[in-house]
């Protein structure tokens, strides 16, 4: 949020918690849900965007209907009567959408395998303005209605993270992914210090505070401190990677370390040198995802630094 903008945030809100904290903390859950633009903003972020929709551009698009009224659009590549194949499900951070994943789809998708690449509400061809990670989680069980049990499900922050509330079923409503294995890439762990990193933005008061993080319960049927998945992570069937930069500068790796102390189940992997966001299409993690999911043995928990190696454009 730019300064100016987040000035007059703070501003309002500091007025209107003062006349009620009910309508403040309804109106920051209304604002911390509302995504960004869909358009790309910036040149870097425009030419990476157009890199990626070309190469999505063959691609099968589907709408899938969610509850409300709402709908997930989603890229199919490889469908249709190819025979058995692996079949993977993509999903995306806040903000971004498949045209940033194109590295990642194409990588998944050279040797023939079916990828379904996810755009949550709000987000990519998506429509809308508005996303929370129980939407997410109802998106994700949508695909896997529509198109079947995946192989394996890889995701980027938010949708990596998405990916374990669906996993570990937190969410009682919401019949759980089903895979063999989870590839999670500079995803949180837990989503608490999102709201409270959020309220501290805007200013919110304890009461207001209280009302905003309240109302996930409401929506969700989850209080905010069950959307922690590092432990449930340790117990599930799935085999889970996670890959993640000690540079990263949004999510920070003391989440990679939770999800590693879980148990035998989890897997981390150190891309140190590529932040948050050019981690998702970096030649080195490529190549552990593709290794992992051949069940070949890959690189662990060790620390690497890959700075000195190119990134391809569509990595936003």
């Amino acid at each position: 949020m730019a300064k100016f903008a987040l000035g007059v945030t703070r501003l309002g809100f500091t007025a209107l918690q003062a006349l009620s904290p009910r309508l403040a903390g309804e109106a920051a859950f209304r604002l911390f849900c509302r995504t960004p633009p869909q358009r790309p903003q910036g040149a870097k972020a425009k030419a990476a965007h157009a890199v990626g929709m070309d190469w999505l551009k063959n691609a099968e698009w589907i709408e899938l209907p969610l509850a409300g009224g709402k709908r997930a659009a989603v890229f199919r590549i490889n469908g249709g009567a190819l025979g058995k194949r692996n079949r993977y499900l993509v999903t995306h951070g806040w903000g971004s959408g498949m045209a940033y994943m194109a590295d990642l789809i194409a990588h998944l998708a050279k040797d023939g395998a079916e990828v379904i690449g996810l755009d949550f509400p709000g987000h990519g061809l998506s429509r809308g303005r508005f996303l929370h990670m129980g939407l997410a989680v109802e998106a994700i069980a949508a695909a896997q209605e529509r198109f079947g049990a995946f192989d394996a499900a890889i995701g980027h922050s938010f949708g990596g993270a998405a990916l374990m509330v669906s996993a570990t079923g937190i969410l009682p409503h919401m019949r759980p992914i089903e895979v063999e294995k989870i590839v999670t890439i500079g995803s949180p762990s837990e989503m608490a210090w999102l709201f409270t990193d959020f309220g501290r933005m805007i200013g919110l008061g304890k009461a207001a505070q209280a009302v905003l993080e309240g109302k996930v319960g409401r929506i969700t049927g989850r209080q905010l401190a069950d959307f922690d998945v590092a432990k449930p992570a340790g117990r599930l069937r799935a085999q889970v990677l996670t890959i993640h930069a000690e540079d990263d500068k949004e999510v920070g790796a003391h989440h990679a370390r939770r999800y590693q102390a879980a148990g035998d189940a989890v897997r981390v992997f150190w891309a140190n040198g590529f932040g948050h966001r050019r981690i998702i299409g970096a030649k080195p993690v490529l190549d552990e995802i593709e290794a992992f999911l051949g069940d070949r043995q890959g690189e662990g928990a060790e620390i690497v630094s890959f700075v000195e190696l190119p990134v391809r454009r569509a990595s936003l």
